[in-house]
């Protein structure tokens, strides 16, 4: 997959493209039909922003993002998108109204020849631009549009925001019915305090700042290992949360992996939630703690052998 973060720079190769356009945080399966609908249309590209625009007008919000840039590509290559235009959300391009973007930055910029939208979609400065007004500006400037129908779960729309809540309340399986796949967190693993090694179950350690976070406990996991030596597909028990029984206060994730040695430092890993296990707890003392360990380990070990 290429990948263009600058408008000014995209060479003949990407132009032509059919894209799927918006801010696919979580890339639930609303997002997918979009895609899939772009990919019928020609070569199959996507235009997405980078920050999200909420972290743009909203910088004191609390974290909401579903997914980082690193997860968003990796999931999008996954799906076959050969060209990913992720364009630097800042003031110039928030400042653009909506025929100034479908002119300079898709039509001109990018030559799309395609664009395809979610019924929901807005754009240009103060979000005036609707999904109807890109199919007028895109008669206008040389381009094709259409615009996806929203997907259902039930009675309920299928969104980043109804995704959110199903992971906050510790349901990563009602999460992975809605996102067409389960919930992961990547990143790189990081140095930690080392007390899972000095107690027999060593862990990988993973930021996650400025993500969403699930309900804190423990859960039966899929990772894969992204880079590195020991690059494949592993399970494992991940704890997510401030480790009460240690006095921490900075979230993290700690995944141990089942029946594995190796070094994982440096390298980046695809952490995938399949069952919430049970919420964070303080022990009396280590030996409860220990105890308790081994139960996830061994329920862990049941639930992954049955997906």
């Amino acid at each position: 997959m290429r990948i263009y973060k600058d408008w000014n720079w995209v060479d003949a190769q990407a132009r032509g493209a059919a894209v799927a356009m918006g801010n696919f945080d979580g890339i639930h399966l609303g997002h997918q039909k979009v895609i899939d609908i772009a990919r019928s249309k020609g070569p199959l590209g996507l235009v997405t922003f980078e920050p999200h625009p909420r972290q743009v007008f909203q910088p004191d919000a609390a974290p909401f993002r579903l997914m980082n840039s690193e997860a968003r590509a990796n999931r999008l290559a996954k799906l076959g998108v050969e060209t990913l235009f992720e364009l630097p959300f800042n003031k110039l391009l928030a400042g653009m109204d909506p025929d100034t973007f479908a002119a300079k930055i898709l039509a001109d910029a990018l030559g799309v020849a395609h664009v395809v939208v979610g019924a929901d979609f807005r754009f240009g400065k103060n979000r005036a631009g609707h999904a109807e007004d890109l199919m007028r500006l895109g008669a206008a400037h040389g381009f094709d549009v259409t615009i996806a129908d929203l997907v259902m779960d039930g009675a309920r729309e299928v969104s980043s925001t109804a995704i959110r809540t199903a992971l906050a309340e510790g349901n990563p399986r009602a999460a992975a019915a809605m996102l067409g796949h389960l919930h992961r967190i990547e990143g790189e693993v990081i140095h930690g305090e080392k007390r899972g090694r000095e107690l027999g179950y060593p862990t990988a350690n993973m930021s996650v700042s400025g993500l969403h976070l699930p309900k804190f406990g423990v859960y039966a996991v899929k990772v894969d290992v992204l880079t590195g030596p020991h690059e494949g597909s592993y399970h494992g028990a991940a704890s997510l949360g401030v480790r009460p029984q240690f006095g921490g206060d900075v979230p993290n994730l700690e995944t141990f992996f089942f029946d594995f040695k190796g070094d994982l430092y440096g390298h980046h890993l695809s952490v995938a939630l399949v069952e919430y296990l049970r919420p964070e707890m303080k022990f009396d003392g280590l030996p409860g703690l220990l105890d308790q360990m081994a139960a996830d380990c061994t329920r862990a070990r049941d639930i992954l052998s049955a997906v």
